[in-house]
């Protein structure tokens, strides 16, 4: 290989190398807005209500009985005695129906913006308290009393003070989840039941819950129905049990859920608000339709693509035309496609994502084309290489678009490239590259 083509290639190579540094300052630049974007959500989130995770209602029983304890004596000997001790049992309702409409409120702080939702619920269902508390019949139980625990994992969510009603009596709330589980919740006393005969309720309330960005809901029922309905068209469906139905379209969405007992663990359901809603539950998030800092991070992941493929181009006009295209003009060129992306996320921020990519890119093609008509002589030239670059602009957004297929398309595009430069080069002798007019012809 000659000398010169050499020194050629190594510096197309250190030029390429040497723009990864601005690529990796505008791909530093978007982690940074994206962060900043984090940190506005969970201050909204701490202002308002965060992530909420809806546990219940259950019925818990506080039970008295009579049962033998050890203990030690004056003299610390270990003896058996007759106590009344306290206990509790929770029991799942037979069965428990959740239903409402949700909508999203978006709030904004300068340019970062977080999703709030308004939930307008009605729960109802009916649990009943079986003879014995369906203890072993030997038990001495001397006396219990019922309470209706719902958990609620940011009580803050909570807008209304919902008039429960049990077995047509009216109810409210108070704070506390009575033993049932570790997490923040609310409870009703129901009052003294008869252990021996047990007890049966029937519970309804409306409950206006507000939220950030998720909602996960525990099926504590032995039959659990949810259904839910928003104009939001961007949901997401989430954790261990999805819809058995469910419509999306641009005026929003419907879902609906049925879980058996026989398909959820209770323990974990209980415990369900302290794992933050990721455990035994069905979830729901009100996501972005696009992610502009997401976006732009993957996009720029494909720089090195974009400026290997304008160099090559480049290269392939020096030796097919025989005509000298200095470094600075591929490092200006590089430059321009780097510019490209903080073009992008500097507009996405303030129009949609669609527009702020049509005009980087239309911005980033005009300047190049119009650069590379004066450098290599043409006007026929600029635009060729402005319409290849708009066909690189256009495949990217392709890729944008279809995050499934990305891999697929990415491959391909290398493939025609690779496949391009080899089909343009292929009746090239690499050994007389720079040889005089005259030596290339004799041979």
């Amino acid at each position: 290989m000659q000398k010169k083509l050499f020194i050629k290639l190594a510096l197309i190579a250190l030029l390429s190398l040497l723009l990864l540094v601005p690529l990796a300052m505008v791909e530093g630049q978007i982690r940074s807005r994206s962060d900043r974007q984090a940190d506005v959500m969970a201050d909204i989130a701490n202002s308002a209500a965060g992530e909420q995770t809806l546990v219940g209602p259950v019925l818990v029983v506080a039970y008295r009985e009579w049962a033998t304890v050890r203990e030690k004596d004056a003299e610390g000997r270990e003896v058996a005695r007759e106590r009344v001790v306290t206990r509790q049992e929770v029991f799942a309702p037979e069965a428990l129906d959740i239903a409402g409409d949700a909508r999203v409120e978006t709030r904004q702080r300068g340019l970062y913006r977080a999703n709030l939702y308004h939930l307008d619920l009605q729960l109802s269902g009916r649990a009943e308290v079986p003879a014995g508390l369906g203890l072993a019949p030997d038990r001495k139980l001397v006396s219990a009393h019922a309470y209706l625990v719902m958990g609620v994992s940011d009580p803050r969510g909570v807008d209304n003070d919902p008039d429960v009603r049990v077995n047509g009596r009216s109810h409210r709330f108070a704070t506390g989840s009575a033993g049932a589980f570790s997490g923040p919740g609310l409870n009703v006393d129901l009052g003294e039941i008869n252990p021996a005969t047990g007890a049966r309720f029937e519970f309804a309330l409306p409950l206006a819950l507000t939220g950030s960005a998720r909602l996960a809901i525990a099926p504590v029922g032995e039959a659990t129905s949810v259904a839910l309905r928003s104009p939001w068209p961007h949901p997401s469906f989430q954790g261990r049990f999805l819809p058995v139905e469910r419509r999306v379209g641009a005026d929003g969405f419907e879902a609906r859920w049925q879980v058996s007992h026989l398909a959820r663990d209770f323990e974990a359901a209980l415990q369900a608000g302290d794992r933050g809603g990721r455990s035994e539950t069905l979830g729901l998030s009100f996501m972005e339709p696009v992610n502009i800092y997401l976006q732009a991070e993957r996009a720029v992941k494909y720089g090195v693509l974009f400026v290997v493929l304008s160099f090559a181009a480049f290269f392939l006009v020096e030796i097919l035309q025989r005509r000298a295209i200095h470094p600075l003009q591929y490092l200006l060129v590089g430059l321009a496609l780097a510019s490209f992306f903080m073009l992008l996320i500097a507009l996405s921020e303030h129009l949609s994502f669609a527009l702020a990519y049509g005009l980087s890119a239309s911005a980033c093609v005009l300047l190049i084309g119009t650069y590379l008509a004066g450098a290599l002589g043409g006007r026929l030239q600029g635009l060729a290489f402005g319409g290849g670059i708009a066909a690189l602009y256009g495949v990217l957004y392709g890729v944008l678009l279809s995050e499934d297929n990305a891999m697929l398309m990415g491959t391909l595009l290398l493939f025609a490239a690779l496949g391009s430069v080899m089909l343009a080069t292929r009746r090239i002798d690499w050994y007389r590259i720079g040889a005089p007019v005259g030596q290339a012809e004799e041979r």
